[in-house]
Order: structure tokens, then C-alpha cells, then sequence
């Protein structure tokens, strides 16, 4: 096998013309191959599958390789697999239709169901502040709207007897999204007590929906310290950031039977292999109840 690799990697240097320094991580790339191809007792590339390419990179990525660094990997056994079809010691590519690695990112963290019950409780709605935080982090929830997305709201922005909102999102491209009651609630309080009484005393009017005290629009600094701020009073103890009731939103969508192309519609993913990240943490959960509840798991 050791041989074949050799051949390889001195036509990458004679045909191909590569830099020896790719070479050489070629070739570093495909040993550690074949030492595990060496410990799984296959002992001629005939015997190869897929599957045995999968369990390769799947073992390498648990040793916590950057996605790049298993991309080029994969890239290093597709070239040499190639070869070994174009030189007639295969018949098969095993590398046919494996996903590039750079797609494996990091599931992002969602919060469960409790835990947001516990978010949305924890402002104090009797004083305008509460209110306020309460109106953002329920919109937030109920639309999967990005921080960004959430401080440039206008109050024209809201539909209320439709029960929509028009958001402008990444691109400029609009969209509607439902807002859902509970949030309609908090909002229309927000609007009628809290924003009405901070507005009290000023002669011009402001467009924006959501803004501080000082009657400025609220930042994403702001809505990252809301969301810091409730999610410790609330006990939850995972690393918050505002995109993480949006992971929540799209996550508790699909895990109760939401289509995934309604789903990349109301985020506003261009592409829906964005949206599909999520299929990916849906499959996680499954596996995991899989793996507690059944007899033989």
C-alpha cells in the first residue's frame, strides 16, 4: 500500500507540478490514512469502501482537527483514489459523494424549551424597562429575528391585525414573518405603556420600536446585555449570545414537524444548505433519545 502512495505523490511533484511543501502534507495526510486502514486489518485498497474513508475522517475530527485541516485531508485521499482508478488498481472511487468537511461546522447551541420559558419570565413587566426587555425577547423567540434585525424595526414595521412583521435582512431583502400572540402581547404593552411613557416629553416623533430610556434606538450591544442579564437571572448557565434564540426558533420549529423550506424562509437564508444545519442538531437529539430509550441501542 505504502508503494502505491509513493507513486502518487511523485506524480503530484512530475505531472501535477505541486510545491513540495503540499506534497509533503499529502503525503503526511495519507500515512495516518494508512496506518488506520493498517489497524482496521484492510490490507489492499480493493477493500476500501466508503465507509471506511467516513470512519477515517470521523476519527479525525474527534481528535478536534480544524474543518480545513480535514478538508484538505479529504482532498489529499480523493486525489490518490483517483490515481488509483486512472492506474487500473481500482475499479471504484470510495471518495464518490463524500461531503467536504468544511461543511461540518459546529452544531450551534440552542437553549430547550424550559430554558426559554425561564428567559421570557425574567423581566420584571410592572416597570417599562421589564417591559421593554420582555416585548424584545419574546419577538426574538416568536420570529428568529437576527440582533441586528431586531434594532431596526420601526413601529411601521408591524402589522398587528395581520399579525405579521416586515423585516429588512441581510442583502436588503425584505420579509414577512409571523409574529405569533404571546409576542403581539408584550409588544403592544411595550408600545402603549413603557415606549409611550419614555416619549412623553419629546416633540418629534421616532420611527424606530425598540429604544432606550434616553429615547435613542437601541443597539446590539443592548440587546446582547438584555439578553446576558435575564438569561442569569433565569439560571441558565450555557454561553448566551443574541443568536441563540434564533438557533432556539428554528430548532424547536423543525423538532415539531416544521418544514425545512418554510423554516429557510422565515429566517431569511438565501440558501437552504444554511437552514439545514439545523436538520443536523434535529438528528443529533434523535440519536441521542435513541441511544437512552432504546432496548438495544
Amino acid at each position: 500500500m505504502t508503494d502505491l502512495v509513493k507513486l502518487f505523490l511523485d506524480s503530484l511533484t512530475v505531472e501535477k507540478g505541486l510545491s513540495r511543501n503540499t506534497v509533503l502534507s499529502y503525503g503526511a495526510d495519507l500515512e495516518k490514512y494508512i496506518f488506520f486502514l493498517k489497524k482496521k486489518k484492510i490490507s489492499s485498497f480493493l477493500s476500501v469502501g466508503r465507509r471506511d474513508v467516513m470512519d477515517f475522517l470521523l476519527q479525525e475530527k474527534d481528535r478536534n482537527l480544524e474543518p480545513a485541516s480535514l478538508a484538505r485531508g479529504l482532498v489529499a485521499i480523493r486525489m490518490f483514489h483517483r490515481f488509483l482508478v486512472d492506474e487500473g488498481k481500482v475499479s471504484e472511487n470510495a471518495t464518490d459523494s463524500l461531503e467536504s468537511p468544511k461543511l461540518w461546522k459546529k452544531l450551534p447551541e440552542c437553549l430547550t424549551l424550559p430554558e426559554v420559558e425561564r428567559l421570557l419570565k425574567s423581566p420584571n413587566a410592572r416597570i417599562a424597562q421589564g417591559m421593554r426587555d420582555q416585548a424584545v425577547l419574546e419577538l426574538m423567540y416568536a420570529t428568529g429575528l437576527r440582533a441586528s434585525e431586531v434594532t431596526t424595526l420601526k413601529v411601521s414595521s408591524l402589522d398587528f391585525q395581520g399579525g405579521v412583521l416586515r423585516v429588512m435582512g441581510k442583502g436588503f431583502k425584505e420579509r414577512v414573518v409571523p409574529m405569533g400572540r404571546k409576542s403581539q402581547e408584550c409588544v403592544t404593552r411595550y408600545l402603549s405603556k413603557a415606549r409611550a411613557e419614555w416619549l412623553k416629553s419629546k416633540t418629534e416623533p421616532v420611527s424606530w420600536l425598540f429604544i432606550t430610556q434616553q429615547r435613542k434606538p437601541m443597539s446590539r450591544q443592548t440587546v446582547w446585555a438584555i439578553l446576558k442579564k435575564h438569561a442569569k437571572n433565569s439560571g441558565i448557565r450555557k454561553k448566551v449570545y443574541p443568536h441563540i434564540l434564533r438557533h432556539s426558533f428554528a430548532t424547536h420549529l423543525l423538532e415539531n414537524g416544521a418544514d425545512l423550506r418554510v423554516v429557510q424562509e422565515l429566517l431569511g437564508h438565501a440558501d437552504i444548505v444554511t437552514t439545514q444545519i439545523y436538520t443536523h442538531m434535529d438528528k443529533s437529539r434523535l440519536k441521542g433519545i435513541h441511544q437512552k430509550f432504546h432496548p438495544r441501542p
